[in-house]
């Protein structure tokens, strides 16, 4: 039977968008849909725009922080309004540009939605297309807790839309969105609490990191509410108020819910398509992406795994090349860089502490000091430096950061990680001096050695 298309990408972010981009190139019929705007979440409400306002609390603090060099400076009124225009004209230019890339390559675009009829058959829009091959592409959407009152806070969609700059807020969460958004919000000049239920913020990261961050967050005057649950939310005239379970009640301008995310699989025709989710909504694939449906594949923070745009690209990459080009190009999945714009910011990329240990012994190497900026700024701000080292080869299993240009930094370490680097070889590495990235070709000294005790059992 011959298909209107080779391959049909249902959804135009990151990962569908460089799928058809690159089957196109392969010489591909490729058509692609996408109903709400191109780029996806990363580039309209997501890790972009995030950091575009990232660093607009960031000068801010240099204001301030200028007059420790001499600077006599003052901390000027932000302009809300001025900054949402401004962000908002840059995200309308790469939404445009994710469109104009497909239309040069001979995608044909579709801006509807398109949901199954049958195995092959999709109707986009009111119009019906058939394809030999498709992408599930759609990614994730934000979640509210199942609370009381939760319909009365936001999304981290609506955080990048609001009139007017609040003057307090209460974050629930702990994760990405919550402790960036934290940084944000305290650094443009709000009342921020961070709402969490574990002891620490960022479950999952290495707990040198977890416990750094946690003091940073307290030294930019964000009001950490560790293990504690929220019961509900209510209103007060125009305001929220949140209240906790340890009986607190906290009165704000916005409530915002950084609490999770779910897969996009709502109104697909997955039923149609003999595709079955998983209790949480996303696409259970094999290693090859491939669905139960072996022409059916998905790819992105619509399956389970690591979502992380870099990582949906490179899934959308390697598909493509797998299925029109030569074969999948050979990333690197088991070691993923990934940074949180915190401020000051995380970046990490291998085993945190804790995993190394679990395997068996790790040699930990650690340093804290102040960054040399700080010295003369007064700022409360120290860096924090990790390896996690398996002995007694030496392989480097873990590189973590907590400091100012940390994703800089990690991201060229990275490519060490994945070149197979051992502590030998940062050790014969000079150091660019004086940056703070030296600190990691320098460290000599032993920490401690985790996991002894599981090696003995």
């Amino acid at each position: 039977m011959a298909h209107d298309f080779d391959l049909f990408v249902i959804g135009g972010g990151s990962a569908g968008v460089r799928a058809a981009r690159i089957a196109a190139r392969h010489g591909a019929r490729v058509g692609i849909a996408e109903s709400r705007f191109w780029g996806g979440t990363c580039v309209n409400v997501g890790c972009v725009p995030k950091k575009l306002l990232v660093q607009a609390a960031e000068y801010g603090a240099f204001a301030e922080d200028a007059r420790g060099f001499g600077w006599n400076s003052e901390r000027p009124a932000h302009d809300w309004g001025a900054l949402i225009a401004a962000k908002d004209r840059e995200i309308a230019r790469l939404s445009r540009v994710y469109r104009e890339i497909l239309e040069m390559v001979g995608v044909s675009v579709f801006e509807a939605r398109a949901r199954f009829k049958s195995p092959h058959e999709l109707l986009v829009g009111e119009k019906s297309l058939t394809a030999e091959r498709i992408i599930i592409a759609t990614g994730g959407h934000p979640v509210r807790l199942e609370i009381p009152g939760a319909e009365l806070g936001i999304v981290s969609d609506d955080a990048f839309f609001l009139p007017a700059m609040p003057r307090r807020i209460a974050i629930v969460g702990s994760g990405y969105i919550a402790v960036e958004f934290a940084g944000i919000f305290a650094g443009l000049g709000a009342e921020t609490h961070l709402v969490y239920r574990q002891p620490l913020p960022l479950r999952g990261f290495d707990s040198d990191l977890r416990s750094a961050l946690a003091e940073a967050l307290a030294d930019d005057n964000i009001i950490l509410h560790p293990k504690t649950h929220p019961r509900g939310v209510t209103e007060d005239g125009v305001g929220r108020v949140l209240h906790l379970t340890d009986g607190t009640t906290l009165e704000t301008d916005v409530v915002f819910f950084a609490t999770g995310r779910v897969a996009n699989t709502t109104g697909l025709g997955l039923a149609e398509a003999g595709i079955t989710p998983t209790a949480s909504g996303a696409i259970p694939v094999d290693s090859a992406r491939r669905t139960v449906q072996p022409h059916i594949y998905a790819i992105g923070d619509v399956t389970e795994g690591r979502h992380l745009t870099p990582v949906a690209t490179a899934e959308g990459h390697a598909l493509a090349d797998a299925l029109f080009g030569p074969g999948p190009r050979p990333f690197n999945f088991a070691e993923v860089p990934t940074a949180v714009f915190s401020s000051p910011p995380i970046a990490t990329v291998g085993m945190t502490e804790e995993e190394a240990a679990h395997r068996g012994p790790a040699e930990i190497y650690l340093t804290l000091f102040t960054p040399m900026r700080h010295n003369l700024t007064g700022r409360r701000r120290r860096t924090l430096m990790k390896l996690v080292v398996e002995p007694p080869r030496g392989r480097v299993l873990g590189v973590h950061m907590l400091g100012e240009d940390a994703p800089e930094i990690v991201q060229g370490l990275a490519v060490a990680m994945t070149a197979g680097a051992s502590k030998a070889d940062f050790d014969r590495t000079i150091g660019i001096h004086p940056t703070a990235a030296e600190e990691f070709v320098t460290l000599r000294t032993l920490t401690r050695v985790a996991g002894v005790s599981r090696a003995a059992e």
